[in-house]
């Protein structure tokens, strides 16, 4: 056997063993999408393939087709889980993520409920820190695979080259390419959609937007960073509000963690500050303020 055949062989062979925790998701009109069979009776797909929040049904690899019920979604990081009363089929196997380079052998795995399994071949084209989507969810680690996501392929895994499932790949967080999630971060909201049914994230009720602050006022209040958040408006009876934060505030620290732009607050407005005061340190009228907010939880319709 040659080594090509030979490197054929273990890609088709790793295709092979991680379809067998990739189902079909029928959730929307005319396609399919896919999904992968996370733990025992709960799949993990892209919540932007999901139209509906019923009459949701699963073709599974051997070809059964079960219905399936909505645990829920968070659409800020495209995630939506499902339960399903069924077993017989292998959950996912995963991969270490410190085995993970650019350059790494990845493929693309989904499945549709008339074709059955397909497959994409690339590499991993980037790999990088955490990061926030446009919506504003978090994800722990960047992962841009080289490969085509054809439609039909959000929600499905995204593999090495012994089968592990290195993560979700979905076509709805980037208009340009398509992204893999990690399993870390799934992990995460898994539990809390589980849990709760929702992903809780913390809510000042504030528009914002980034400031360079003065060298002189820098000195003057001895700041250590160049540039601060600027408060634009103040939502009526949000948790801003009853602080008694203002149009104007500047805001250049939150319990002493420095916030140098938008993407700051956001992070450190995590899932586990729901509820808690925070100090604000915010530069008023030319002086500095020190102001507690209870931050609350982010609207729904804001998810």
């Amino acid at each position: 056997m040659t080594t090509l055949e030979s490197l054929s062989n273990d890609i088709s062979g790793a295709i092979s063993h991680a379809a067998q925790s990739v189902v079909a998701v029928d959730a929307r009109r005319r396609a399919t999408s896919s999904g992968v069979h996370w733990r025992e009776g709960i799949v993990v797909t892209a919540d932007h393939t999901v139209k509906r929040d019923s009459e949701i049904s699963l073709t599974l690899p051997d070809g059964r087709e079960v219905p399936a019920e909505l645990a829920g979604r968070d659409s800020s990081i495209d995630v939506a889980v499902l339960r399903f009363d069924g077993s017989g089929f292998r959950t996912a196997d995963f991969s270490a993520p410190d085995n993970l380079a650019v350059g790494s052998l990845a493929i693309a795995v989904a499945r549709s409920d008339d074709e059955g399994i397909a497959a994409s071949l690339g590499v991993v084209s980037a790999l990088g820190g955490p990061w926030r989507t446009w919506q504003g969810g978090r994800v722990d680690r960047l992962i841009r695979p080289d490969l085509n996501i054809y439609p039909g392929f959000s929600g499905g895994p995204l593999i090495d080259a012994k089968g592990g499932v290195i993560g979700m790949n979905t076509a709805g967080l980037s208009r340009r390419t398509a992204l893999t999630l990690p399993v870390a971060t799934i992990e995460k909201v898994m539990a809390q959609l589980l849990n709760r049914g929702k992903v809780t994230r913390g809510y000042l009720g504030v528009g914002m937007q980034q400031v360079r602050l003065p060298d002189s006022l820098r000195e003057q209040l001895k700041l250590e960073g160049s540039d601060a958040v600027i408060v634009l408006s103040v939502e009526p009876g949000g948790p801003a509000e009853r602080a008694g934060i203002f149009i104007g505030d500047v805001i250049v620290s939150l319990d002493d963690r420095r916030i140098d732009d938008v993407h700051d607050v956001l992070a450190f407005l995590s899932d586990d500050t729901a509820g808690h005061s925070v100090r604000a340190s915010v530069i008023r009228a030319g002086g500095p303020a020190e102001i507690a907010i209870v931050v609350g939880e982010r609207p729904a319709e804001e998810d």
